[in-house]
């Protein structure tokens, strides 16, 4: 019995004409992006971290959860990538989910306490389409962001300029997914192909690793990534300090950015103790602390999504 798999054959799927979606493109803000009106102090700093970057060729990267895509800040986000201040965009498989269905049908996200209740949580026919673009990009040796980009682009899906995955390929900039298997809804379909997953997402590690290469006087940020942002950072980093070193080169000055609604102490600059529990937000000693150690800076900016992405968007454009 312990050796046995479940059988997914047995799986029923359901339209997403039928799910009650929780999210619809009118939750998406403004056709054109629009200035805050009030930002925290602390984004000047990092617009002009960002500005630098750019004049430097240095890589400036937003790491996110999937909370910023529901956030409805794909404008903002899509404008940034158009004027060449993104080099790169990290995100996790539910972030890929979501802007996929924005992009098929202009609506994403279901009630979880009212479908998992019998079972019909996640089943919904359209949005395992990912799984069979994801087996061809392991199969042409493509990344599973480029792929997913790359399939709403040339498909011309109705919704496609809200799609940050479209964008990507649009203005080709790397939009890198980094999967956990079984995180997703889309890892329960009979069609879901665990190696194909492991391939294409390891494709885009390995390219998300290349692009930390040239961070030296660059910017990375981290919108609501509590564990994904945070690890691929840090491994990533020591890939490339572990090459630069070997060639009498260092990788220390660089701006560090976190956005999440946790409240930290004052001292974001202090590790906690690890009798604390704020010592296991991954966020806070990885990016604020250990890796800006030689040199680097880093800022805490406390807020929702839907604040902060303007806001950093905002400031940007006030130093034009």
């Amino acid at each position: 019995m312990r050796n046995q798999l479940f059988n997914r054959n047995h799986i029923q799927l359901e339209s997403l004409s039928k799910r009650h979606h929780k999210l619809t493109r009118d939750h998406i803000q403004s056709l054109c992006p629009i200035e805050s009106e009030r930002i925290h102090e602390d984004f000047y700093p990092i617009a002009k971290a960002i500005k630098d970057a750019v004049n430097y060729q240095s890589s400036v990267i937003l790491m996110m959860g999937a909370h910023v895509i529901r956030s409805g800040v794909q404008r903002y986000i899509i404008d940034l990538m158009k004027n060449g201040y993104i080099s790169c965009i990290a995100m996790n498989g539910a972030g890929v989910i979501h802007d996929f269905e924005f992009s098929l049908i202009g609506a994403t996200t279901e009630s979880v306490a009212h479908y998992i209740q019998d079972g019909h949580f996640g089943f919904w026919n359209e949005t395992g389409k990912i799984n069979d673009i994801v087996v061809q990009a392991a199969k042409n040796q493509m990344g599973l962001g480029e792929a997913v980009g790359q399939y709403i682009f040339d498909n011309k899906l109705p919704y496609q300029d809200i799609s940050l995955l479209a964008a990507g390929v649009q203005f080709n900039i790397p939009i890198t997914v980094h999967v956990g298997i079984g995180y997703d809804i889309i890892h329960q379909f009979p069609n879901c192909d665990g190696a194909a997953y492991g391939t294409a997402s390891y494709q885009d590690f390995l390219k998300f690793a290349h692009i930390m290469a040239s961070l030296e006087n660059g910017v990375v940020m981290n919108f609501g990534s509590a564990v994904m942002g945070p690890e691929i950072f840090l491994k990533a980093l020591s890939m490339v300090r572990n090459v630069a070193r070997q060639n009498q080169q260092k990788i220390s000055h660089f701006t560090t950015l976190v956005c999440d609604l946790i409240q930290l102490p004052k001292n974001i600059h202090q590790e906690p103790d690890s009798s604390n529990p704020y010592y296991y937000f991954r966020p806070w000693k990885t990016m604020l602390v250990r890796t800006v150690a030689d040199g680097g800076q880093s800022f805490y900016i406390q807020g929702n999504h839907a604040q902060t992405i303007p806001s950093l968007w905002t400031a940007i454009n006030q130093m034009d």
